[in-house]
């Protein structure tokens, strides 16, 4: 059966996906755009979370990170002797590229007996660490992170991420919603520090403040889940002052179907997001924009589990809006840089704005 998104049809997001070369040919309800709808490709090194997010808001990634490879064991010892000596843990499991589901369906049980935390990584600049919030603690299990992530600054980890899980055998192993991700710091100021310092308020909501290492960010708020994500991202846009850049990362799409390669289950939540569209768009006032991307491919239907490098779609909505197209952008920081110019910021060093096809504040 074809999926029905008739909002996020009318904002262009199929246009801009057969303009970047893909057939929507699943989609019902189609309608005629207006929005402001194209698509852009990345100039980063990498397609990771960081390098996506940093790019967007004006700084894109142009050096390597270092990774760990895919060997087993992944890490090196040296690393390990000293983690383990900083940390006093007995040790750790895993040592390896692994699914973070999968990884404790093996290794939970021996995990909760021993009190050695599970460590491992993917094809991204990424150290994981997951430990049980009881038996291990999920203040330590941040403690342990924290050190990781001073110990790795020299191999130029771009990530160290908290795993916290529940349950009481490999059948139940569960995540929880206290994630906590430990990134170095963007290489220059992005957008969140420009408007910041300009006396603009920057609220994240979701993980948007720990990828830019808590930089530039005025306000924040967890809300673990789809719906949460989106009930918070307008709880918060109806008292918001001027001036402010609410900025919400929908992580359920990359980590619950992306890199689950789950189709149906990514099918069903662009659904929610579609039917919850509405809410968000009614609330717009005519100063507003709304604007809908991405910071990497997650493609759920590719083999593997790692992120996918594509076009990702850059959308802007303002209410009254006409069918705009943007065309090709060069770089995600095109959407940083529009935005500075929304906020009438100083000039970012990259990016390409396109505030004139919007209708700016006055």
């Amino acid at each position: 059966s074809k999926l029905s998104l008739p909002n996020l049809s009318k904002l262009g997001l199929v246009d801009a996906c057969e303009a970047a070369g893909q057939e929507p040919c699943l989609i019902a309800d189609r309608n005629e755009p207006q929005g402001a709808w194209g698509y852009a490709k990345e100039l980063s090194s990498g397609k990771d979370t960081p390098s996506g997010h940093w790019e967007m808001a004006g700084v894109p990634v142009l050096f390597d990170w270092g990774y760990f490879p895919k060997t087993q064991p992944s890490f090196p010892q040296e690393f390990v002797d000293e983690f383990i000596a900083a940390t006093g843990i007995p040790g750790i499991l895993g040592n390896c590229h692994a699914s973070g589901t999968t990884i404790l369906e093996q290794l939970g049980e021996e995990h909760v007996k021993s009190g050695k935390p599970i460590c491992y990584t993917s094809a991204d600049s990424v150290f994981q660490i997951a430990a049980h919030e009881e038996s291990f603690g999920l203040e330590r299990l941040y403690e342990v992170c924290e050190i990781a992530r001073e110990l790795l600054d020299k191999l130029n980890i771009g990530r160290v991420i908290a795993r916290p899980f529940l349950g009481t055998s490999n059948a139940d192993f569960a995540r929880t919603g206290n994630r906590r991700d430990y990134s170095v710091l963007p290489p220059a100021p992005t957008l969140l520090d420009v408007l910041s310092k300009h006396g603009g308020e920057v609220i994240s909501i979701g993980k948007i403040a720990d990828i830019y290492a808590h930089q530039g960010i005025t306000q924040k708020h967890k809300a673990p889940g789809l719906m949460n994500l989106l009930e918070k991202s307008s709880e918060v846009l109806a008292s918001a002052p001027d001036n402010s850049l609410i900025f919400t990362n929908l992580v359920d799409f990359d980590e619950k179907f992306g890199h689950r390669r789950n189709p149906v289950g990514y099918a069903k939540a662009l659904k929610e997001f579609d039917d919850y569209l509405p809410t968000i768009l009614n609330q717009l006032n005519a100063d507003d924009v709304l604007m809908i991307t991405a910071d990497h491919g997650c493609d759920p239907t590719f083999p593997g589990s790692e992120h996918t490098r594509e076009y990702v779609p850059v959308i802007a909505y303002q209410p009254g809006m006409q069918n705009t197209p943007l065309g090709e952008r060069n770089s995600f920081a095109d959407i940083g840089q529009t935005l500075a110019q929304w906020f009438n910021l100083p000039a970012l060093e990259y990016g390409d704005g396109f505030l004139n096809k919007l209708n700016a504040p006055k």
